[in-house]
């Protein structure tokens, strides 16, 4: 494995023209995927592939380099399904909502119950339920967590906005939030959002291919 990763194009911020001039880190999945050369591939949800180059270029050279054993995981998770989206933002909001600096928090609030909102009606349950991970993520916030409930009961977002705007919104904000964050290593948090990312959506897509696998077809005589 070593000398594989050897040969590979060094992670660096940024779109490269060619694999000779270094790569991000969606552009070696690309790569790797035996797609076109690029850093928007199809091989991986844009909402996570928009991540994951966020993570990239706000992720110091050292830390960088450490990226390169998490882009074969991405490869492969692609889905139209808006839950995947949801729970992107989701885990982002409720990242950085407890350690963005104050003027951040209220943006990061309305993300989360935005996501939670979204899942609620994907999944039908009951609005305004939220997820044990966002509760705590709120309470490290007391008056921004607030102020969004306010807000929140006068907005309500369609599918097409929040796939557009709210979702794409709260990942930019999340890792803005962390970048800027008074904490001792940002970027080992920035890699820490990313891996749970994946997993999250690992768990989604794999889990609905499994599902959809189970049901076998019609046996015609």
């Amino acid at each position: 494995m070593d000398n594989f990763l050897d040969h590979m194009p060094v992670l660096s911020r940024g779109r490269h023209r060619n694999p000779k001039r270094g790569a991000c880190f969606m552009e070696l999945a690309s790569y790797l995927a035996g797609e076109r050369w690029s850093d928007h591939p199809a091989c991986t949800h844009p909402l996570l592939a928009a991540l994951a180059r966020l993570v990239n270029d706000n992720t110091g050279d050292e830390s960088r380099a450490k990226l390169v054993q998490l882009v074969p995981s991405i490869i492969g998770l692609a889905s139209d399904d808006l839950r995947v989206d949801a729970r992107i933002a989701l885990r982002c909001a409720t990242t950085a909502l407890p350690v963005a600096a104050a003027e951040r928090q209220l943006a990061l609030a309305v993300s989360v119950l935005a996501a939670e909102e979204m899942l609620a009606r994907l999944d039908g349950t009951p609005s305004g339920t939220l997820s044990e991970r966002s509760r705590r993520a709120m309470e490290e916030v007391p008056h921004a967590a607030e102020q969004a409930r306010r807000f929140s009961r006068a907005a309500r977002i369609t599918d097409k906005g929040f796939r557009r705007y709210a979702a794409p919104n709260a990942v930019q904000l999340a890792v803005v939030g962390v970048v800027q964050a008074c904490i001792p290593d940002p970027d080992a948090l920035l890699r820490t959002l990313l891996e749970e990312t994946i997993t999250d959506c690992d768990a989604l897509i794999r889990g609905q291919e499994s599902e959809t696998s189970a049901v076998a077809p019609p046996v015609h005589a």
